[in-house]
């Protein structure tokens, strides 16, 4: 495929907000980074919400090249979006303003539930690999395989071999869908406590989001500190060259959309997918069409 001679229009600003790349050999911990910082982007609420704005034709045209490039093809590309974070972290935001601003035909969106008993007769990835992003598609996982290392470490639903077997196979499974043509792009939403409990407090605060209350968010807080070793632990075990992770600060949630948008951006400019050449003669069409409007 031929590569653009046209450039990519430049972030407003000059600003590119990412989060946080956390490299392959990370010995870090993810309770050093802040949840409310904003790393890459020095404007506030208002500021960001136009930053949002101003990008998503962008996004949306790069996200139409690429269905148009690769759809229906034989070793197209694609790309992978996994988003996790601890309850009220903002996935749903991020769906509906981020990945909703773009064409729903090129969108592939996965939310992975607790497995089903079928489910769990198998091997953890054996409901993920069907959900792989096509040729052409944006696959988005709301959750993903990572929760069969952090959950099932914080309950001890598997031992420390297994979980360590766990992330072996993930990241076996990422490079073989790099293999494949696909950018896999992977955000931990990093929301603090005590914005968690404020989100919870409004939801039972507000008759109209109470559909979006779970008692279970409450016990699940319980384990806080245990998710943040879990996040952790996986963060270092599978942030790898190909596939690394970023730690996207989501106290602010105008933040947390902007960063995952640059992201989504960033992959489909490496990829930079042009639109397909017609199949067809266009003078000849041209003249046909012509005779048809008298």
């Amino acid at each position: 495929m031929a590569k653009s001679t046209k450039k990519s229009p430049k972030s407003p600003d000059g600003q590119a907000p990412r989060g946080v790349r956390i490299p392959h050999d990370w010995t870090g911990d993810v309770r050093d980074l802040d949840p409310r910082s904003t790393p890459d982007f020095d404007g506030r609420k208002a500021e960001g919400r136009e930053f949002l704005l101003a990008r998503d034709a962008e996004l949306d045209e790069l996200q139409e090249r690429l269905y148009a490039a690769d759809h229906g093809t034989e070793g197209g590309r694609s790309v992978l979006l996994v988003v996790q974070g601890m309850d009220t972290s903002g996935k749903g935001g991020i769906m509906r303003h981020v990945v909703g601003s773009v064409d729903p035909q090129g969108v592939d969106i996965t939310a992975f539930k607790a497995p089903t008993d079928e489910e769990k007769k198998h091997d953890f990835l054996w409901r993920i690999r069907p959900h792989a992003p096509e040729p052409g598609q944006i696959g988005v996982f709301d959750r993903s395989h990572y929760e069969d290392v952090l959950i099932h470490r914080v309950h001890g639903w598997a031992d420390a071999k297994e979980i360590r077997a766990r992330y072996t196979a993930i990241n076996a499974f990422e490079r073989e869908l790099i293999a494949a043509g696909t950018t896999v792009v992977k955000v931990m939403l990093h929301i603090s406590h005590e914005e968690q409990g404020e989100r919870l407090m409004e939801r039972l605060e507000r008759p109209d989001k109470h559909w979006k209350y779970n008692p279970g968010d409450v016990d699940e807080r319980e384990h806080w500190d245990d998710y943040m070793e879990a996040y952790t632990r996986a963060l270092r075990a599978t942030s790898t060259v190909g596939a690394p992770w970023h730690v996207v600060p989501a106290d602010r949630k105008w933040y947390a959309r902007i960063a995952v948008q640059q992201l989504l951006i960033d992959a489909l400019r490496e990829i930079d997918p042009q639109w397909p050449a017609a199949d067809f003669d266009v003078d000849e069409e041209i003249r046909r069409l012509r005779e048809t409007q008298g």
